[in-house]
């Protein structure tokens, strides 16, 4: 039987052209598209493809989020990334989220059927670009790692959380933190409660535990 391919992507001509590139290949067969996350995980929910192919940055719900809950309601599906975005916080994040492979939307026929094999078959694959990239880092010194957990870890916080976040593990309540950025007690007790809520945790303290193992609040 081939392999039922779900594409989604925001991008109809990339759709349409991944649909084409992927007619001729016996082992795939294309079994719907989607163009947000939204769609995407209510078509994976509806036709139950073997992989999904997932583009990261869509309007409304972006892809790590919908590979996350693709990946929590049914983890037999596989999830393979294809985007133009080859940054550590974006491949880190796909990766925590569930993705098995990650791709650059340079890849070839070849390469992507190859990919899709793999990834059905419950393997990880990733371009050889993106592949240097973990060797690089898991080769990296002690400290550079530190410096990227501190960046992978907490990707999916703002900037202003992440300055937040800082603060709080300096130890600063919230009206000490509100007096330093110059902001409202309330606008404070927001960011602080999207922070718990992304990193998921119960309380600030957890919360100022998960940020000092990462490097947080030494002011470097």
């Amino acid at each position: 039987m081939p392999i039922k391919v779900l594409i989604a992507d925001d991008h109809v001509f990339y759709r349409e052209g991944v649909r084409t590139l992927l007619s001729n290949s016996p082992e795939v067969s294309v079994v719907g598209e989607a163009s947000n996350g939204d769609e995407v995980i209510a078509k994976a929910a509806q036709l139950k493809p073997d992989v999904i192919l997932m583009d990261l940055k869509m309007p409304g719900m972006n892809g790590i989020d919908a590979t996350r809950q693709i990946h929590e309601s049914d983890s037999k599906i596989g999830v393979l990334v294809i985007t133009m975005f080859d940054d550590d916080d974006s491949v880190f994040a796909a990766i925590r989220a569930g993705a098995r492979g990650y791709l650059l939307k340079d890849a070839d026929k070849d390469e992507l059927v190859r990919a899709i094999v793999a990834v059905e078959r419950g393997g990880a694959i990733f371009s050889p670009a993106i592949a240097q990239r973990m060797i690089q880092y898991f080769t990296a010194s002690p400290a550079r790692q530190s410096a990227s957990k501190k960046q992978d870890e907490f990707g999916e916080l703002t900037e202003r959380e992440h300055e937040i976040l800082d603060l709080i593990a300096q130890g600063h309540n919230n009206t000490v933190i509100a007096n330093k950025l110059s902001l409202s007690i309330k606008t404070v007790q927001n960011y602080v409660s999207s922070i718990l809520t992304k990193l998921q945790v119960a309380d600030r303290a957890q919360a100022i535990v998960r940020a000092r193992e990462a490097g947080f609040g030494t002011g470097k």
